[in-house]
């Protein structure tokens, strides 16, 4: 399943939303990365290694199940995330990569690949759509975390 969709950061059209800078965002990503237990609270531990300005390799626990990742960074533009096959986990990706069309305008654009190919009118087709919208809730859940510290000042964003 391959799936991206874009999220707003700045509108200027909007004054209720306090705009972010593009330190403040690449901070809220970075922290996502390292301090993913902030964004994700069914993550129940999480051990960086190899930590670099380049990025991170990680080992994640949800329970039983422990899924080690690597994290890759494109300073101020991207956050790539892969995970290789490992046991019961097929290879898979994800990005979230600052665009700025024009000064001042922020979005992120989230992209997933599962690295599996979609099949129309399938029972997995079916379950991509629910897995499409758990990941579009997870991804505006992450941009308002990344809101709240940054206005709060709580929790340093790197």
């Amino acid at each position: 399943m391959k799936f991206n969709h874009l999220i707003q950061i700045n509108d200027p059209l909007n004054p209720l939303i306090d705009s972010l800078t593009r330190e403040e965002l690449w901070q809220g990503l970075v922290l996502r990365a390292e301090s993913p237990k902030l964004f994700m609270p069914h993550l129940d531990d999480c051990r960086l290694t190899d930590k670099s300005i380049g990025g991170v390799q990680r080992e994640l626990r949800y329970g039983g199940l422990v899924v080690r990742d690597k994290v890759t960074y494109l300073p101020q533009i991207q956050v790539l995330y892969e995970v290789p096959s490992q046991g019961d986990i097929n290879a898979s990706r994800m990005s979230m990569t600052i665009e700025e069309p024009q000064p001042g305008q922020l979005f992120v654009r989230f992209e997933y690949d599962d690295g599996q190919p979609e099949v129309a009118g399938s029972e997995e087709a079916f379950y991509n759509e629910f897995r499409r919208s758990a990941y579009q809730e997870a991804d505006i859940d992450t941009i308002r975390i990344i809101r709240e510290i940054a206005a709060g000042g709580s929790g340093s964003v790197h």
